[in-house]
Formats: C-alpha cells, sequence, structure tokens
C-alpha cells in the first residue's frame, strides 16, 4: 500500500487548502496511509487558535481538526515559519498558546522525516 506525505504553504482561504483537504480525505477514506502533513509558509496559518473566517466561507483550519480527531492524524507546523507568523506556544512566557491543539510545532527535520517514510511527498 502507497503512503503519502503532504506539504501545505497556502493559508486557509486558499482553494489550494480546501483541494489538499480533499485531496487527503479522499485519501484517507480509500484506507490510503498518509504519514502526516507538514504546513509551511502560509501554510502555518491554518493551525491559528484564533482564525476566524466568515461564515459563508470554507472553514479550512476546523476541517484540519475534524481530519486530525477522525483519523489522527499528524498535523505539523513549521516551528520558524509559525514564528515569522506570530504563531507561538510560550506566548510573553506565560505558557500561553495561540496554536491549535490538533497541530504540533515541529522542525524541518520533520518534513525529512515524513519524506522519508513515504512513498510521495505532494506539495499545494
Amino acid at each position: 500500500m502507497k503512503k503519502l506525505a503532504f506539504v501545505i504553504t497556502t493559508p486557509p482561504n486558499s482553494n489550494l487548502t480546501a483541494t489538499a483537504i480533499n485531496m487527503i480525505t479522499t485519501a484517507l477514506k480509500m484506507n490510503i496511509n498518509v504519514a502526516g502533513v507538514f504546513f509551511y509558509q502560509s501554510g502555518v496559518l491554518n493551525g491559528s487558535k484564533h482564525l476566524a473566517l466568515p461564515n459563508d466561507e470554507y472553514q479550512a483550519h476546523k476541517q484540519w481538526q475534524q481530519l486530525h480527531l477522525d483519523y489522527a492524524l499528524p498535523l505539523h507546523l513549521c516551528a520558524t515559519a509559525a514564528e515569522k507568523h506570530g504563531l507561538n506556544d510560550d506566548i510573553d512566557d506565560q505558557k500561553i498558546s495561540n496554536i491549535n491543539d490538533a497541530f504540533t510545532l515541529s522542525g524541518l527535520g520533520e518534513l525529512v522525516e515524513l519524506n522519508v517514510n513515504a512513498d510521495r511527498l505532494i506539495q499545494l
């Protein structure tokens, strides 16, 4: 069986983010193993705890959270990109996080690990 890994570089309001969610959902429903998702560049915004999109827009961040809950899908945020976009798990040394609990801060080593363990790496 093939194993896939994904790199998401697009923000939550991008059509490519919705496409990635649809691809991953379809793969998981077809019992294709998804090793994990690595969020890089503006893609890290998908992991914001305080993201608020208008109700009539696609709620990508909620879809990621649901995929994590339903399939225990690992969701990795690039720590450096997250910091550049104002996301941090230790705001003002108060142990307060503005990152959703479904996401894990990771380094580029995690991206390498996903790539090594997957048969295909798909970037959107």
